[in-house]
């Protein structure tokens, strides 16, 4: 800002003539002269000014209380005190309107800026007897905006030019503060050796290739910072909204509620979301299933039961049934041990009890058989269910119907799909299993800390095909949306970023990339990883 004087607008000589004079009598050795004063000990002056006026304005309307009318509380400590008619005093501020030494001053409630008497001056550098000066040509006033500077200098373009340059900013030469953020095949590490055997880590993946390619049309210098792969996306938008960054590259969702922080260039890459789930086909075949619907405890009170059952066959039996009684001793201890194994199993028995104990025994067994085959059946069929459960998914329409459990479901936070989970799914409920990065999508699968995950398109086609073969996709793509490079708002390099990026598109460089980097298939049926 510059004072009134500046821009030959009125301002009070008379207050500031005084000011003068008193400063020169009380201070003279540090009086600069009245060309070295700066413009803010004006604006300064008129603050002080203004607070004298309004003190002694507030004075004058409580004269006649009792208390003074400067009262002060908590005066005891500096940092705590308040002026009590402090409402009144800023009642007087804001209707008070003077001619100051740097203008006319006022202000209102309803800004903590002067509302009038605000100028701007626009200098242009020109060059003027070998020397670079600035020269003022325009003027921006509250009342008039942008108007001609009085002295009505010409403006002078770059290259000693009088026309005004069309197009956009050159971003040649210039420093990108660039982050990245680790996701294969967008961003990855690679290990390199050079011709000494140094060992150096070098970004290599789609968006590395992009930056590339755009940096060799457009001739910035890039200065890249690779983030860790738990960098939330959402922290990255806060990042370059507040300059932390120049842009973000890399699988960042273009959201409306992130163009309100931030902007983004059109399209590098046509994404949609996908469901990732185990591949039950290549899946080891457990021998040992069918056995887990007791568990050890029960088998071995099932164990317990056959024996005791033996031993009360064998003391009730022994003398009264003809095919116990003249067999040997361990004949008998086998045939017991018979008796009440076959009861239980179902198939029956080649001899029958003849003691009232004995019946009351068999059908205590028998009773014990229906029981655990009754639980045996219930168990064996839920667990079935669940096993089958991964198989009988579809698509996403079997998540929102519950098909399988939503705390079975891993959504990495902090991003889009997050977003998505939240107002497509769960109506805005947390009832997801929480995931921080992509990469736990499928260690967490493949430890069975989840059945399924929800993420992008070419993230899970690359990991499926070339690293976790033995994961697999169900259904076809949903909620389409598309990936930008993120940058500032009102940034001066949007139209050239944005016109390479088109031309990227157009020219078919794009979709090379995406060739290059998401076509690739190592995998094999026979893999288990």
């Amino acid at each position: 800002p510059v004072v009134a004087s500046a821009v030959n607008e009125p301002t009070n000589t008379t207050l500031l003539n005084a000011a003068y004079d008193i400063w020169q009598q009380y201070e003279p050795e540090t009086f600069p002269g009245i060309e070295n004063v700066n413009a803010y000990a004006l604006f300064t002056f008129d603050a002080t000014w203004l607070l004298i006026r309004s003190l002694e304005q507030l004075c004058s309307i409580t004269n006649n209380r009792s208390s003074p009318c400067l009262s002060i509380v908590n005066d005891s400590f500096c940092f705590n005190r308040r002026l009590l008619d402090s409402s009144s005093l800023f009642d007087i501020i804001n209707t008070d309107t003077f001619l100051g030494v740097s203008g006319l001053v006022q202000f209102s409630s309803n800004s903590t800026d002067r509302v009038s008497g605000i100028y701007y001056v626009v200098k242009n550098i020109q060059s003027l007897s070998n020397e670079l000066n600035y020269v003022p040509v325009l003027v921006w006033s509250s009342l008039d905006a942008w108007t001609q500077h009085s002295q009505q200098n010409t403006v002078i373009w770059p290259g000693q030019s009088l026309v005004a340059p069309t197009g956009y900013a050159t971003i040649a030469g210039v420093t990108l503060r660039i982050a990245v953020i680790e996701a294969p095949p967008f961003t990855m590490t690679q290990q390199v050796a050079d011709t000494n055997g140094i060992i150096t880590t070098k970004l290599v993946g789609y968006i590395p290739d992009l930056l590339a390619i755009l940096q060799t049309n457009m001739g910035f210098i890039p200065n890249i910072t690779l983030l860790p792969a738990n960098q939330s996306y959402d922290g990255l938008i806060d990042d370059v909204a507040n300059h932390v960054y120049d842009m973000v590259a890399g699988d960042v969702t273009i959201l409306a509620v992130r163009r309100e922080q931030v902007s983004f260039t059109d399209s590098i890459y046509d994404n949609s979301l996908r469901i990732i789930v185990r591949n039950t086909a290549s899946a080891r075949p457990d021998f040992w299933f069918y056995l887990r619907p007791f568990s050890l405890g029960v088998r071995l009170c099932i164990l317990g039961s056959i024996i005791l059952s033996a031993i009360l066959t064998y003391l009730f039996e022994r003398n009264a049934n003809d095919v116990l009684r003249h067999k040997s001793f361990l004949s008998k201890i086998v045939t017991s041990i018979w008796y009440p194994l076959g009861t239980i199993m179902g198939f029956g028995v080649d001899y029958s009890v003849r003691t009232g104990a004995g019946r009351f025994l068999t059908f205590s067994v028998f009773f014990l058989s229906l029981v655990l085959i009754s639980t045996y059946q219930a168990t064996l069929t839920s667990n079935l269910t669940l096993r089958q459960t991964q198989n009988i998914i579809s698509g996403i329409d079997d998540i929102k119907n519950g098909k399988i459990p939503y705390g079975r479901i891993g959504i990495v936070t902090n991003s889009s799909i997050e977003a998505y989970y939240l107002q497509e799914i769960s109506n805005g409920i947390r009832n997801f299993y929480p995931l921080r990065t992509e990469g736990a999508i499928f260690t967490s699968l493949l430890s069975k800390v989840i059945d399924a995950a929800i993420m992008d398109e070419g993230v899970l086609e690359y990991e499926t095909s070339s690293n976790y073969c033995n994961l697999t996709l169900v259904g076809t793509g949903f909620d389409p949306s598309a990936f930008g490079i993120v940058f500032q708002k009102n940034w001066v390099y949007e139209q050239v970023l944005d016109v390479n990026i088109l031309s990227l598109r157009e020219s078919g460089t794009i979709n090379n990339l995406k060739s290059k980097w998401f076509q690739s298939n190592t995998c094999s049926q026979s893999s288990d990883i």
